[in-house]
């Protein structure tokens, strides 16, 4: 099952917002997770900050802790926000709270 677009937006704007838990998310936005398998997208999403090249929030916050303190040198280490760019916002989020 895939989650539709309009959770999947709710979703990475709470994230560009400092979510990255299904109680944060939901105090965040006004997401209904239906059912089980819906949570379990969420959650995985929850992870994830850049679709395209599969790289997680850990592997994000890792490359800030290492000196990546922009969006563009963490794509550099990461690859994340190279393709799309999409996931920038999360990026920038995760970047402002880890300074």
């Amino acid at each position: 099952m895939k989650l539709d677009m309009e959770k999947y937006l709710k979703v990475r704007k709470a994230q560009a917002q400092g979510a990255r838990t299904i109680e944060e998310l939901k105090g965040i936005s006004d997401i209904v997770i239906e059912n089980a398998d819906e949570l379990k997208e969420v959650e995985a999403l929850l992870q994830n900050v850049c679709k395209c090249k599969n790289v997680s929030v850990d592997t994000v916050v890792n490359a800030v802790k290492n000196g990546a303190d922009t969006v563009e040198k963490v794509g550099e280490a990461t690859g994340a926000g190279t393709a799309c760019g999409r996931c920038k916002g999360i990026i920038s989020n995760i970047i402002e709270i880890k300074r």
